[in-house]
């Protein structure tokens, strides 16, 4: 069943664009992402979303993700609510 993960991230001013290339050029292409994207909900905010093939693969893929983030952490206020599951209903 397939998954996915959100990730709300705070961005420091000015390090908008630095975000956003840590993520491009397959730098964010973790074992068993079918599709990713991140959104802009607000000014400095943004979002990821992660779909998945299945809960086991979101899960085998953590330690990537957590090196990816490692490399733009400096360019964060914070991250919140961090959170993933298995999709339970389609709406479309």
């Amino acid at each position: 069943m397939r998954a996915f993960n959100v990730v709300k991230f705070k961005i420091k001013a000015g390090h908008e664009t630095a975000f956003l290339d840590a993520h491009r050029d397959g730098k964010a292409r973790w074992p068993g992402l079918a599709h990713g994207a991140i959104i802009k909900t607000g000014d400095l905010a943004y979002c990821l979303i992660g779909e998945w093939s299945n809960a086991e693969a979101l899960a085998a893929a953590r330690p990537a993700m957590i090196e990816t983030l490692n490399t733009f952490r400096a360019t964060l206020d914070e991250v919140t609510d961090a959170v993933s599951g298995a999709v339970v209903l389609d709406i479309a």
